[in-house]
């Protein structure tokens, strides 16, 4: 068999102190996974399971620990917004994965960008149509180094943040996850089975906002550093 054209690279992560990269298959998302982001998107938390949507493998704008990343700001939309999130990769994969068992399918942890066309976003949720052009758009998933879990340990607490042009935008713990790591990797193995190179995006806390170009954004989670974009 001839390919018609040439493949496309594989996109990898980089792993945090060592000359080893980690393929990426898929990228889940969670939506609206801590309190008080759900309540300023106007919903009550306490009312809804877990939900999920995906980004393209290829948005991936990987960020190198001391090096500023270069965000383009996207086209068709006038309100781009951040969002900060812990990242967890799959080194395991598996189907209707125990809670109990979930941990141990986690090969790492990274710093991950949401980036969301808010305008669009918010024009299809009010259609009844899927995010897909608010949220899996070029370059819309900035990433740093994967952290092995063996060393960094499950975080399970931790300062998570954001700034821009060094004013503090976003700031909460991990520990205030509605759905916490294992419990979103349960719940989504039972709607598709988790393979290695599977990232998932936890979600944001509360002080979403919006950027322009010429704007930095710095975020950062106690345990894994921090990650420095420009908007371009």
């Amino acid at each position: 068999m001839t390919l018609v054209f040439q493949a496309a690279p594989v996109v990898t992560v980089p792993v945090a102190g060592s000359d080893d990269a980690f393929p990426v298959r898929r990228i889940y998302c969670v939506g609206r996974n801590y309190a008080a982001h759900a309540r300023e998107m106007g919903f009550d938390p306490e009312r809804e399971p877990p939900f999920f949507f995906c980004k393209p493998t290829d948005a991936i704008v990987y960020v190198a620990p001391g090096t500023t990343g270069q965000f383009p700001y996207p086209t068709q939309t006038e309100n781009c917004h951040y969002e900060m999130e812990l990242v967890a990769a799959i080194g395991k994969g598996g189907r209707d994965i125990a809670e109990t068992e979930a941990l141990e399918h986690v090969f790492g942890y990274a710093l991950g960008l949401d980036m969301t066309r808010r305008d669009l976003q918010m024009e299809m949720r009010k259609m009844g149509r899927p995010w897909d052009i608010g949220k899996a758009f070029d370059h819309s998933a900035p990433i740093g180094p994967l952290h092995r879990a063996e060393q960094t340990g499950h975080l399970k607490q931790g300062a998570i943040w954001l700034e821009v042009n060094g004013i503090t935008k976003q700031r909460a713990d991990v520990s205030q996850l509605i759905w916490s790591v294992a419990e979103t990797i349960a719940y989504l193995s039972r709607y598709f089975e988790l393979v290695p190179g599977d990232l998932i995006y936890t979600g944001t806390p509360e002080g979403v906002g919006a950027v322009v170009k010429g704007d930095t954004i710095r975020g950062g989670i106690d345990g894994l550093g921090e990650l420095l974009v420009d908007v371009v």
